[in-house]
C-alpha cells in the first residue's frame, strides 16, 4: 500500500495513476472523498485497487487513520506556504511507514542556513532536512520548473490572448509531470533511488515566448505575447494566491533566467528508462485546458 498525498494535483495524480498501472495498491489522501477529482484511471480503480481517505496535512492528527494498516511508503507533496507544521507531519509519517519520497525542487541549497529563507527554496530545504532525519528511508525528488505551471496562461489563451508575462525571454527546460511521477514511482517501488536526490528537467531549453508559440502551434491559432512590468506581474501572482515572498522569488528567478538560463540535466533517459517528454507533448496532453 502506497499513500499518495496531493492525489488530486498534477504530480500526485500522475503518481497515483502510474502506481495503479504498475499494479500497486494506492491510498489517496484527500480533504473530501465525496468531492475529490482524481485521474480517470485512479477513479476507475477506486474501491478495488485504490482507497480514497480523508486527511489534511494541515491537521497532522488526521493522518493517523490514513496510515493504518500496511502502508509501506508515502509520496509527500508539501503545500507551499512555509514549513509550519511540517515537523509533526513528517514525524507522523515516519512512525507509520518505512519510506518517504518527497517532492522537492531543483536548486535547494545544501547549507544549514538555507531553510531560514522565507521563500520556496527555504521551505523545501526545511522539509528535506526533516525527511532526511525522520528515520525512514528517503528519496528527495528535485525536478526543475514544472510545465504544468504554464496552465496559468490557460484563461488568457482561452480568451484568445494576449498571453501576459514579465519575462518572455526567461528560458528553462520545463518538465512534464508524467516524468516526475515516473521517477517517483521508481523511488516508491524499488530501492534504486534510496538516499538520493535526483534532479530532472525537460529535454529542451525554451523561453516563455517559445513555449507560448508552441501552445499556439498545437492549438492552430495565433497568440500574441504581452510583456508586463514587474509590478503588474507581481499583482497577478498575488491575486492568484501566491504569498508575497514567493511571488518575489518567482519573479527574481525568471529575471535571472533571461541572461542565465537553467540548464538541461543530463541523464534523464537513464533515470526514466525512456527519453524525457517534450513541452510540445505536454501541451498536446493538456490541449483541452487551453481550448
Amino acid at each position: 500500500m502506497i499513500l499518495v498525498t496531493g492525489a488530486t494535483g498534477k504530480v500526485g495524480g500522475q503518481v497515483a495513476a502510474q502506481l495503479v498501472a504498475a499494479g500497486a495498491a494506492v491510498r489517496a489522501l484527500v480533504r473530501d472523498p465525496a468531492t475529490a477529482v482524481l485521474p480517470d484511471a485512479v477513479e476507475a480503480a477506486r474501491g478495488d485497487q485504490v482507497d480514497v481517505v480523508r486527511g489534511d496535512l494541515a491537521d497532522p492528527a488526521s493522518l493517523t487513520a490514513a496510515l493504518t494498516g500496511e502502508v509501506e511508503a508515502v509520496f509527500l507533496v508539501w503545500p507551499l506556504g512555509g514549513p509550519t507544521g511540517a515537523a509533526e507531519v513528517v514525524t507522523t509519517l515516519a512512525a507509520h511507514t518505512s519510506r518517504i519520497v518527497y517532492l522537492s525542487t531543483r536548486g535547494v541549497p545544501e547549507d544549514d542556513e538555507a531553510e531560514l529563507a522565507e521563500d520556496i527554496l527555504g521551505t523545501h530545504a526545511a522539509l528535506e532536512r526533516l525527511v532526511r532525519g525522520s528515520g525512514a528511508e528517503w528519496t528527495l525528488l528535485r525536478p526543475g520548473g514544472f510545465a504544468g505551471n504554464t496552465l496559468l496562461w490557460a484563461p488568457q489563451v482561452r480568451a484568445g490572448g494576449p498571453v501576459r508575462t514579465a519575462h518572455p525571454q526567461a528560458a528553462r527546460p520545463v518538465v512534464h509531470e508524467a516524468d516526475i511521477a515516473t521517477v517517483a514511482v521508481r523511488a516508491l517501488l524499488t530501492d534504486d533511488l534510496l538516499g538520493e536526490a535526483p534532479e530532472l528537467t525537460g529535454p529542451e531549453l525554451l523561453t516563455q515566448a517559445e513555449q507560448i508559440a508552441i501552445v499556439s502551434e498545437v492549438l492552430g491559432r495565433p497568440l500574441a505575447v504581452e510583456k508586463l512590468s514587474r509590478s503588474e506581474a507581481r499583482a497577478d501572482l498575488l491575486a492568484g494566491g501566491v504569498p508575497p515572498a514567493y511571488a518575489d522569488g518567482i519573479l527574481d528567478a525568471h529575471a535571472a533566467m533571461e541572461t542565465d538560463p537553467e540548464t538541461v540535466v543530463p541523464g534523464g533517459a537513464e533515470l526514466l528508462g525512456r527519453p524525457p517528454l517534450t513541452y510540445r507533448q505536454w501541451v498536446t496532453d493538456h490541449v483541452a485546458d487551453f481550448r
